[in-house]
């Protein structure tokens, strides 16, 4: 389980990205303009994306590394 840390808080962070877009939400401002934190959408997705993609190369070793394994046993 120590493996995936790393891609855990990857996905963590960018839920919490996604969270923080929503909790802080959409303000008027004088001018008439709306101001939002819309940096956070991308940012969220990105961290999502490195913590998908780097569990899928931590599983992918794994699965050789044991593979390999078990070979040289026999």
């Amino acid at each position: 389980m120590k493996k995936y840390i790393f891609s855990m808080v990857s996905g963590l962070i960018g839920v919490i990205c996604f969270a923080a877009y929503n909790i802080i939400g959409t303000k008027m401002s004088p001018d008439g303009s709306f101001v939002e934190p819309f940096g956070l959408i991308p940012i969220g997705y990105l961290f999502i994306f490195i913590g998908v993609i780097s569990a899928i190369i931590v599983a992918v070793v794994t699965y050789i590394y044991n593979l390999l394994n078990k070979k040289k046993e026999k």
